[in-house]
């Protein structure tokens, strides 16, 4: 936490995070653009932001774009906001939801979701958690099945026996154990949609793993919402497996919300 509030007692670092809250993504350049500060001095603010773990960067081919990452934002709130009585939790829920609406309000770009989470494991056991169909059946709910290879179908089916399939896609990149890339919702011939994208980035972090998962090219604010909350519960059940053996007890899509 001393690294989050360093960061965020800084004005200039918080209004990079409110830019960022409102576009997601962006260059170094186009952050400088609206904070007017030469590029050493707002790399100096993102530093610091990366290493409270408040930005995360993901590399597009010759640009680095920057997210923000509400995850340290979130531990604060269960540490000391979620104790207050409900009428107060109330306002502040009314205020997020309309700032993520402010956020992706038209900005002529599809919305994209990253999420960050360290996992006390090796690059190889994540890169197996995330391509074997049997693991993903014990945390995911759902078995991941493809050969992985670059151009092959992949298919998210079922546990329950039924064999069907709630999506799916084709593998864009596959450089195992650091990166994998596949779309996502363009396999349903009835209901044919341009398709999303999923990228996990997974990277050593000292003796831990630093899995960045993006997902791109959502088809509005209503899907953004959607996965917003469905990414870090399938993550934290991966967290749990790697970590402990086991998934959590409790399924977190099954926690009723509110």
């Amino acid at each position: 936490m001393d690294e989050v509030f360093k960061a965020l007692a800084d004005p200039t670092r918080r209004h990079l995070l409110d830019l960022l809250h409102r576009h997601n993504g962006q260059t170094l350049g186009e952050l400088c653009e609206q904070v007017a500060m030469a590029r050493q001095s707002a790399t100096q603010h993102l530093a610091v932001l990366e290493a409270a773990n408040l930005v995360t960067t993901v590399r597009r081919g010759r640009e680095k774009l920057h997210y923000l990452n509400p995850v340290p934002l979130h531990e604060i709130q269960e540490r000391w906001i979620d104790k207050f009585e409900g009428p107060r939790l109330r306002a502040i829920s009314a205020v997020k939801r309309r700032a993520e609406d402010d956020m992706t309000e038209t900005s002529g770009t599809k919305p994209t979701f990253v999420y960050v989470t360290y996992i006390e494991s090796t690059p190889e056991k994540v890169w197996r958690a995330l391509t074997d169909a049997d693991l993903t059946a014990r945390y995911w709910g759902h078995r991941n099945v493809s050969d992985w290879q670059a151009g092959s179908p992949w298919r998210h089916t079922r546990v329950d026996g039924s064999g069907a399939a709630d999506g799916g896609g084709t593998v864009v990149e596959s450089a195992p154990p650091n990166r994998l890339v596949f779309t996502w919702g363009d396999t349903d011939a009835e209901r044919p949609v341009e398709p999303s994208r999923v990228t996990f980035d997974i990277q050593p972090y000292g003796e831990i793993v630093r899995l960045t998962v993006t997902h791109e090219d959502l088809r509005d604010e209503a899907e953004l919402r959607d996965i917003s909350g469905g990414w870090p519960a399938v993550l934290s059940n991966l967290k749990s497996m790697l970590e402990t053996g086991a998934p959590l007890s409790q399924q977190p899509w099954l926690v009723p919300q509110g």
